[in-house]
């Protein structure tokens, strides 16, 4: 039932074990396009989960290689005392 513009009503229905709800097609994100569900109190919101450009994902992780190299090993790690556990009856 169309209220509004952007409004639309529906009806849950049970696909497999999931409850599912059918997007009109003012609403399609597209078959097989990811989605991110939020819910926000008695709201959920459904996002189609951004597409990463590989290009920039190579980008993103060279500087960060980059800046873990610049950083530089580690010096001497210190080296702690080894713990010991008390004995503790039936705890085995």
């Amino acid at each position: 039932m169309e209220r509004d513009m952007g409004v639309h009503e529906t009806k849950t229905f049970k696909s497999g074990n999931s409850e599912a709800v059918r997007l009109p097609k003012e609403f399609a994100f597209g078959p097989g396009t990811p989605v991110r569900l939020e819910r926000d109190g008695d709201a959920v919101v459904i996002r189609p989960v951004p597409v990463e450009d590989p290009e920039e994902a190579r980008r993103t992780l060279k500087r960060l290689i980059a800046d873990l190299n610049a950083i530089g090993r580690p010096g001497v790690v210190q080296k702690r005392e080894p713990i010991e556990f008390p004995n503790r009856p039936g705890l085995s």
